[in-house]
């Protein structure tokens, strides 16, 4: 047995022993504050048992481990459902920042990152990511949130929305745009922020599948200190694409969050169409087949970036394929289990689990179609990363920001 399967193996022995207090079946019906209550008590658990920042410097509280005993744990944890939710953005990308970019001239500021990093790492404290804006789309150049210079710091004014965990994130990581006269990548900056400070306000928006776990986040004359900044004054795009980038290595599912195959397989065997069982009928083995197939090739391509991975070697944009692929064929089984369930397919729970239920998995998985890159975003990657077509047209590429028509 190689190391890798050794250390699989002893964290699935782990995740057993506490999954009857903090997996799927003992999160069922709890309010989302219970819940969040769970989730942070596993997280403390997860910390003290030694799976907690797998990949990241012992100095941290982490592990020291690499990236692929990160996947290797992830996978696994998965499969359990445990509250881990709360968490991910915080863990995914603005904490690992914070080490990168936060730490600062003095010791005194590297104690307090690290403290902030372990409380994070123990769920007593959650970070979001403020990156999208109204008018902004899916431009991440396009922000218009200000920080204008006022004394020895900066006062931000603007709004974000779709930020996940904002109504109960302590800090946030923010880009604002400090220079309108530069092309519009030149000129933003990158900070953390406190997000109980005053003229921060946050508003959650119910999403169709009943939840709130985004929001919209207002900004009011809010005081920044330089120290707050991370990266150069202009230097704010490229902190953030390294934000987008720096926990690309994430467990990913060839169901895109969907329910399992197996899940569609056994309702087919409970339905008849004309008369006839349904896994008899052709469209039907048509659908798994083409599922299977392509859940297949996914899980083709992760396997060879794990692999990639253990040889100490980065793997290229193919992820994007992943996600591209997964979450839509994800929605168009789901909408097939719900039309081929007749009235049953109107029966719709808003607790139910999304990886377990096909009504809840078809309502939400628009929204999975657009976090973490819409589509459109996705097809970009392919076509210039994957298939070296040149890039669309850019009408405002290298123009003053304040020079865009708004």
């Amino acid at each position: 047995m190689t190391n890798l399967e050794t250390y699989r193996k002893n964290a699935r022995l782990w995740l057993d022993s506490v999954a009857p207090r903090f997996g799927r079946d003992a999160r069922m019906g709890l309010s989302v504050e219970d819940d969040l209550a769970l989730g942070r008590q596993y997280m403390a658990e997860r910390y003290d048992a030694g799976y907690a920042g797998v990949n990241w410097p012992v100095e941290f509280g982490g592990q020291g481990l690499t990236h692929i005993e990160k996947v290797a744990f992830d996978t696994e944890e998965m499969a359990f459902g445990m509250p881990t939710g709360y968490f991910g953005i915080s863990l995914g990308m603005p904490v690992p920042i914070l080490m990168r970019y936060g730490l600062g001239p003095d010791d005194e500021h590297r104690d307090w990152v690290k403290e902030r990093v372990i409380k994070a790492l123990r769920g007593e404290e959650i970070w979001c990511q403020l990156f999208s804006e109204p008018a902004a789309g899916s431009d991440l150049a396009g922000l218009r949130t200000r920080a204008e210079p006022e004394g020895n710091g900066w006062k931000m004014n603007g709004q974000k929305v779709w930020t996940s965990w904002a109504q109960y994130s302590d800090y946030g990581v923010i880009v604002a745009r400090t220079d309108q006269t530069v092309a519009k990548h030149k000129g933003l900056t990158y900070y953390w922020i406190d997000m109980k400070a005053p003229g921060v306000e946050v508003r959650p928006i119910k999403l169709a599948g009943g939840d709130s776990h985004v929001n919209e986040v207002f900004f009011d004359d809010v005081r920044l200190e330089d120290s707050q900044r991370m990266g150069p004054v202009g230097g704010g795009f490229g902190v953030a694409m390294t934000t987008l980038m720096i926990e690309r290595y994430v467990a990913t599912d060839s169901g895109g969050f969907g329910p399992h195959l197996d899940l569609f397989v056994d309702l087919m065997r409970e339905l008849e169409i004309n008369g006839r069982p349904a896994l008899r009928d052709g469209r039907v083995r048509s659908a798994i087949a083409r599922n299977h197939a392509m859940r297949a090739g996914l899980e083709s391509i992760t396997t060879r970036a794990m692999l990639m991975m253990q040889a100490g070697m980065e793997p290229g944009p193919e992820g994007s394929l992943n996600k591209l692929v997964s979450v839509r064929s994800r929605q168009k089984l789901s909408e097939l289990a719900i039309d081929l369930a007749g009235n049953g397919g109107f029966q719709f729970d808003p607790h139910a689990p999304q990886k377990q239920d096909w009504v809840s998995s078809w309502i939400n998985a628009p929204t999975g179609r657009i976090a973490g890159g819409a589509d459109e975003m996705l097809l970009n990657t392919i076509a210039e990363k994957i298939l070296g077509l040149p890039q669309d047209h850019r009408p405002d590429k290298g123009v003053p920001f304040n020079q865009i028509p708004a």
